[in-house]
């Protein structure tokens, strides 16, 4: 038996009723015309006010999330951490807010979270989006290169000031912390300001880390050029590796603008990608990686890397992550063994999350096999409980 096939320890903390609201939900999921339809009507009853916030609560949302407040997901974190092994990364997943307020309101989240961290074991890491500190057309308008006004350029200093604060604090508190990683578009102004910022925090170990979405053809050779400018300048690189959440929009803009589209030609080019990533990063001692994945083949081959370089399992310069609410198998099993494990624990106000919901929702059925290979294993587990 391989070790991901084990569902006994996959799913040792689902009760028997999660575990068939888990096999209920993705069954719906596996509906490629019922999800759009979903997040359709999903959409329009929000907007209308329409009293679906319950309903949603009751399925996807304790699902995919921890709950509307920090303090609403403690019983889950310390589930995970007392039961399984397996730690949690609070994720604040409201999308699209653009408003000045909003983005002091997030970098109070992202401090308090901080703290959090601090106390609590089980929470090794922050995390925060770019464009939740900052408009993400303003990213975009730095990253093509185009000239500021006086009131951009102030407003941009915002940005980075809201950046050195929460880095700083992550420094004074050792908490390492995550930034992820958005749009092409926009990407490039972020790059920028998070290499200063591993220059300035990143001095004795990696507290920043950037993220690498490895569906996209150049960030092999951005790693490369990355590493050549650490050695030179003698700070570590702490890097999130997934394979990337913005697919379809990235190809449907490229042909929209007439530009060759940033994504790898097929999903073997990304494994390849991928893998070639994570092989680089674990051969350079001075990178920390956080393996951001849902795929048992990329998850063995860490496995062994490890292994071959003499990392051992509970290294902090090697975490496994994964979505809460997905690929259990893997989290759980690979925490069994010992090896740093978190999940990725959503929180928010339900109708601010949706956006985010929808696109898991919708990445679940565009990724061949992920839906297919959920029920598989929840059917295993009901069958091995005689459910």
């Amino acid at each position: 038996m391989k070790l991901f096939d084990n569902t006994e320890v996959a799913f040792a903390l689902k009760s028997d009723s999660q575990l068939e609201r888990a096999y209920f939900l993705f069954k719906m999921i596996q509906n490629e015309p019922m999800v759009r339809i979903g997040s359709a009507v999903t959409n329009f009853a929000l907007k209308v006010h329409l009293p679906v916030e319950g309903l949603i609560r009751s399925t996807v949302f304790d699902h995919f999330c921890g709950g509307v407040t920090e303090d609403d997901c403690m019983p889950i974190i310390d589930n995970m951490y007392a039961n399984g092994n397996v730690h949690s990364v609070l994720d604040y997943s409201v999308e699209g807010q653009d408003k000045e307020v909003s983005f002091d309101g997030a970098l109070e989240k992202i401090l308090k979270i901080l703290n959090f961290c601090e106390e609590k074991k089980s929470i090794p890491y922050a995390v925060f989006k770019p464009s939740g500190f900052g408009r993400f057309a303003l990213f975009q308008k730095i990253s093509e290169e185009k000239e500021l006004t006086t009131e951009e350029k102030e407003e941009w200093n915002r940005v980075v000031a809201r950046f050195h604060k929460v880095c700083k604090l992550a420094a004074k508190k050792d908490v390492p912390l995550l930034i992820d990683a958005e749009e092409s578009w926009m990407q490039k102004a972020a790059d920028e300001l998070i290499e200063e910022l591993m220059e300035i925090y990143n001095k004795d170990k990696a507290i920043v880390f950037n993220t690498l979405q490895m569906y996209k053809h150049d960030r092999m050779e951005y790693l490369k050029e990355l590493h050549g400018k650490a050695k030179e300048k003698g700070f570590y690189i702490g890097m999130k590796v997934v394979r990337g959440a913005y697919m379809e929009k990235e190809r449907e803009r490229a042909e929209e603008k007439g530009y060759p589209s940033p994504i790898c030609k097929d999903k073997q080019a990304t494994d390849i990608n991928y893998d070639t990533c994570i092989k680089y990063m674990m051969a350079h001692p001075k990178m920390a990686l956080f393996a951001g994945t849902h795929n048992e083949e990329s998850s063995y081959l860490l496995m062994d890397l490890a292994k071959k370089h003499g990392i051992k399992k509970n290294d902090n310069r090697l975490w496994f992550g994964q979505l809460f609410g997905m690929s259990d198998h893997i989290s759980y099993n690979l925490a069994n063994q010992g090896y740093n494990v978190a999940k990725y624990l959503p929180f928010g106000p339900v109708r601010d999350v949706m956006p985010y919901l929808i696109r898991r929702a919708e990445e679940n059925t565009s990724v061949s096999g992920q839906t297919s290979r959920e029920l598989n294993l929840l059917d295993t587990e009901r069958k091995r409980r005689k459910l």
